[in-house]
């Protein structure tokens, strides 16, 4: 291996132990004596519940764990949004799990805990996945009420999805394992099986404190709501569990009945490992952004056998498309080239840049998997669309708004990789946040933002000198880079996939090496849900 590959190698490792250790305390929700407090309870926390539900030797694909990352901190922070949320396995079925952890806020909702719950509801309807709520939360975080309650993203959409779903015949199950009051004791009384441990789940609509300032009653938490009211007095729950286990072993034997559904019928043959070494992913990503690489060297040691059938292989070669099979599922893969290339008009081509012909053939390839029912794996690495009068003469908005206009209207599943920079409009064509990709998930080397750091620093240092300027202040040359630093330390913040996690804009941060586990769990989640609807673009421009 040459100079360059080793530092490379060595810049993703230590990338990957920063992520790994950030996980680490982030798992440790509010902290070592706050889970000490909930075993003494005789609870088990929201991550050791999620544990003991899924079925041994699974995989559990935790999505939003970044969630509220450095958000919050005038409180005292809000790790993961206060609620664990993810892909699992339960009696060989497939789900989408959410759990409240009592250790951070006694599980209070924050805003983006919201925006957490909706994205796990969203994925369930989308893939029509069953989804179980393990509930242990203290409800709305009042000091931010404001931002969590009455507008249409937020709490009450919960309880619409709840009976969305049951419409759509999605099995939601409910496990009361601690506290649920308020608005938030809709949620499992509008699944489909609620279930509750005795002695520490409850459930009401206010609490003993609140009755008796509203009415004047005098009634203890566990008389007004305990299990015991429930199952065998106002029948409001369906069963009643002596602790955690129990109730997560009840959970099980429910989902075990559940029948099958019809699948959307996405290609599968027997999987098979990459020829080439996955491990080598880390050495050939660069370590500096305006180093070139191959795209194709990543492809295969992502794609089974290492085999990848191109398309257009010599037209458009900014972008390169092609099919393949990941963990044995047929893909089409559109991915972002970022070495210099040469056109066959004999121009030259920069990595990372989308041109009018690279557009024009990511649009037909993407319409030609929609046609083959073929899921598409999106691996983004892209500064934006070509500029210029020559890309502008030749109508670069036409083609690109060619691209995003079968991408977007695709009713394969899409699921986006962002591996490098994520800027401008090429966000958007290579199938960003807004155009509903089933997943979302960054390594750690992704930068998103509308524009490249430096270029953004300079535009918005111009705009705050003009400012000053107009206020009659003199700006010396050591203020001047004083305030480059300023505005170039908080837009790279901003460029972070650890700022991009923290608000959901990405489902995860992962290690390279688990990127066939996501596209794989990904695609078997999407095939739960066969779509009726039809391919159509409207208006194309050709």
């Amino acid at each position: 291996m040459n100079i360059d590959f080793n530092k490379n190698e060595d810049a993703m490792k230590l990338q990957i132990t920063d992520m790994k250790r950030k996980l680490a305390k982030i798992n440790l929700g509010g902290g070592k004596e706050k889970i000490e407090k909930e075993h003494k309870k005789g609870k088990l926390t929201a991550r050791e519940r999620i544990d003991y539900l899924i079925d041994k030797k699974t995989t559990f694909l935790e999505l939003g764990a970044f969630v509220a990352n450095d958000m919050y901190e005038e409180y005292g922070g809000c790790p993961a949004g206060g609620v664990v949320m993810g892909i699992g396995y339960v009696a060989d079925k497939q789900c989408v799990i959410v759990a409240n952890d009592a250790t951070v806020k006694a599980g209070a909702w924050f805003p983006i805990t919201a925006k957490k719950n909706l994205r796990a509801q969203e994925i369930a309807m989308e893939n029509r996945l069953p989804i179980i709520y393990l509930v242990d939360s203290a409800g709305v975080f009042l000091p931010l009420q404001d931002e969590i309650f009455p507008d249409k993203e937020h709490f009450g959409r919960i309880f619409r999805n709840n009976a969305r779903m049951s419409s759509m015949g999605i099995t939601q199950i409910s496990a009361i394992m601690g506290s649920c009051v308020a608005g938030g004791a809709y949620l499992p009384i509008m699944s489909d099986d609620s279930l509750i441990v005795d002695k520490t789940g409850s459930i009401f609509l206010a609490g003993s404190y609140l009755v008796k300032a509203a009415i004047g009653e005098e009634i203890d938490n566990e008389t007004l709501g305990g299990a015991t009211t429930h199952c065998e007095i106002s029948g409001v729950t369906d069963f009643k569990a002596k602790d955690d286990k129990a109730c997560l072993d009840r959970i099980r034997k429910i989902m075990d009945k559940i029948g099958a559904d019809e699948s959307a019928g996405f290609n599968r043959t027997e999987p098979a490992k990459p020829k080439e070494k996955q491990e080598e992913i880390y050495g050939i990503i660069p370590q500096k952004r305006d180093k070139p690489y191959k795209v194709r060297e990543i492809i295969s040691r992502l794609v089974d056998q290492s085999e990848f059938e191109e398309y257009k292989e010599k037209f458009g070669q900014s972008i390169i498309c092609g099919h393949a099979r990941i963990d044995g599922w047929a893909v089409g893969i559109v991915a972002n080239e970022r070495q210099v290339v040469k056109s066959k008009k004999g121009e030259m081509q920069f990595g990372g840049v989308i041109y009018s012909d690279s557009a024009d053939k990511a649009a037909r390839f993407i319409m030609n998997c929609n046609q083959k029912k073929i899921p598409l794996v999106f691996l983004q690495d892209v500064t934006g669309f070509m500029v210029g009068s020559r890309s502008e003469h030749g109508g670069i908005i036409k083609d690109g708004a060619k691209m995003v206009n079968a991408m977007a209207n695709s009713v394969v599943p899409k699921f986006t990789i962002i591996t490098g920079n994520s800027f401008g409009a090429g966000n958007y064509a290579m199938c960003g946040k807004a155009y509903d990709p089933r997943l979302i998930v960054a390594w750690p080397t992704a930068q998103i933002a509308v524009m490249g750091g430096t270029q953004a620093a300079k535009v918005l240092l111009q705009i705050e000198k003009a400012s000053l300027k107009a206020k009659g202040e003199e700006i010396s040359p050591e203020k001047e880079a004083e305030m480059l630093k300023i505005v170039t330390d908080r837009y790279k913040k901003q460029m972070s996939p650890y700022y991009a996690a923290s608000r959901l804009w990405v489902d995860a941060i992962i290690d390279p090496l688990e990127t066939r586990k996501v596209i794989s769990m990904g695609i078997e989640m999407a095939n739960h849900a066969p779509s009726k609807e039809a391919y159509n673009v409207g208006v194309l421009q050709t």
